[in-house]
């Protein structure tokens, strides 16, 4: 994984491909990573939180090292910065602005998952108490304009924000106002990959619709029941939305790769420091043909790097990833993986959950992405509300999930982590519209009562 000097071979695509391609692994080892991301504010005044003071993200940071975390690095002039921390294989990061995520470790089970996220949510809340920090599930931000989100001092986050505003209208919308719940789950062969891959990026609307928890923008409603799923339909066309390409014959790890090395490049990390790459080819990079890294090439590393950098709905990497959810309240964060999980993990789940969606066109798909974001379960596609493809796919997760048989001590199996997705789908009221009730209702238009639903 070292960089590569000019006068190494320069990486090919099938090496490349290679990289996604060793994410293989036999079904015996499959596991499961859950990530979230939620606001943190101060309880006092309901204001973002800065990265510096005695109660900004670093003082936090600093005070959850108190249970085992270790502290990892960016080197800065003058010093070095905290800006994330791992342990047992989960690390806890920032986003943009100040976004706290907990990025699992892979798991067996939906019940490890949920005794992970308890376990980081007490913790958070033994020194965010402490603080006078609160933490928010929301999808978008409720109240804060951009301008008024502290910018955390990570690298890679200035060239992405001035880069931004450059190929999309809402890239910072994206990086500083929504959060979200991502579950990660793995294949065993090229093949297997493809049809999950298939199966989870029709299917991204759903969970769209299902977990829709953002109707709020600047302290009123904005017209949508997710505008975290609104915003991303216009951050930067190279790097997001559909991958029309996954759904046509020959797709694979190579075909991937090749979409990736299209993708404008944002960085290449050196000597523990970003280096601006905004818009640079990556093809160029491994030619070393780039004037910022002189005498360099791409080495394997930098592939990895740069494949964190896309942001499709579904998006490969040595394993999938679902990007297609809002964050929400402690319940919908088992939720999401337990879904993905019973759909994607068992493969009489898998056929059925493709029977749900292989007639839609990709006009079908491309619409869907946007109804689900706007009108939830109400939105229709192939004759058939999202509502009923709800409660189909809803239904199939939790017969995969009874097949697999994983039991607590308590000896209930995985399903229970679907009963909030079981009710949403039934009822067809999404939690944003559970929100607007209480906007237009007891809250008589006072969004700032939203802020009394925090962790």
């Amino acid at each position: 994984m070292a960089d590569a000097k000019v006068d190494a071979p320069p990486l090919r695509l099938e090496d490349l491909a290679g990289y996604l391609a060793a994410g293989c692994r036999p079904r015996s080892e499959f596991k499961v990573g859950a990530e979230h991301e939620k606001f943190g504010f101060r309880q006092a005044t309901l204001r973002p939180i800065p990265y510096e003071g005695s109660d900004g993200v670093e003082a936090l940071l600093k005070g959850l090292m108190r249970f085992g975390w270790k502290g990892d690095y960016e080197a800065r002039d003058g010093g070095e910065t905290l800006i994330a921390l791992s342990r047992n294989g989960a690390s806890i990061s920032l986003e943009p602005g100040g976004q706290f995520e907990l990025s699992g470790a892979p798991l067996a089970t939906m019940h490890d998952i949920c005794c992970e996220t308890s376990q980081h949510l007490n913790e958070t809340r033994a020194i965010a108490d402490e603080l006078g920090i609160g933490f928010l599930g929301l999808g978008f931000s409720p109240i804060w304009r951009v301008d008024e989100v502290p910018v955390m001092p990570k690298g890679r986050y200035k060239i992405m924000r001035d880069y931004m505003p450059e190929v999309g209208t809402r890239g910072l919308d994206m990086m500083f106002r929504t959060c979200t719940v991502q579950a990660n789950l793995d294949f065993a062969s090229e093949a297997d990959m493809v049809k999950k891959f298939r199966v989870s990026l029709a299917l991204q609307p759903v969970a769209t619709a299902l977990f829709a928890n953002s109707p709020f923008t600047e302290g009123k409603p904005n017209g949508w029941l997710s505008a975290r799923g609104a915003v991303w339909t216009d951050v930067d066309a190279d790097r997001t939305g559909l991958l029309e390409f996954v759904f046509e014959d020959g797709f694979g790890f190579e075909t991937y790769a090749r979409y990736a090395l299209d993708v404008p490049m944002y960085f290449a990390m050196r000597n523990g420091r970003y280096v601006d790459l905004a818009g640079r080819s990556f093809r160029r990079f491994m030619a070393g043909e780039l004037a910022e890294l002189p005498g360099e090439r791409a080495g394997m590393k930098d592939w990895g790097d740069h494949l964190t950098t896309l942001f499709p709905e579904v998006r490969l990497k040595t394993y999938l990833e679902m990007r297609g959810a809002d964050s929400g309240p402690q319940s919908s964060l088992c939720a999401l993986p337990a879904l993905w999980t019973g759909v994607l993990y068992d493969d009489a789940a898998l056929e059925a959950a493709w029977d749900l969606c292989k007639a839609w066109t990709m006009q079908d798909k491309l619409q869907l992405r946007v109804d689900a974001a706007r009108q939830g379960l109400n939105a229709v596609v192939a004759g058939r509300t999202l509502q009923d493809v709800a409660k189909d796919m809803t239904a199939i997760s939790r017969e995969g999930l009874k097949r697999r048989n994983r039991l607590n001590g308590g000896m209930l199996d995985e399903t229970v982590f679907l009963n909030p997705l079981l009710e949403v789908a039934e009822s067809g009221v999404t939690p944003a519209e559970r929100l607007l009730e209480l906007y237009h209702g007891p809250w008589q238009g006072d969004v700032n009562r939203v802020f009394n639903l925090a962790y």
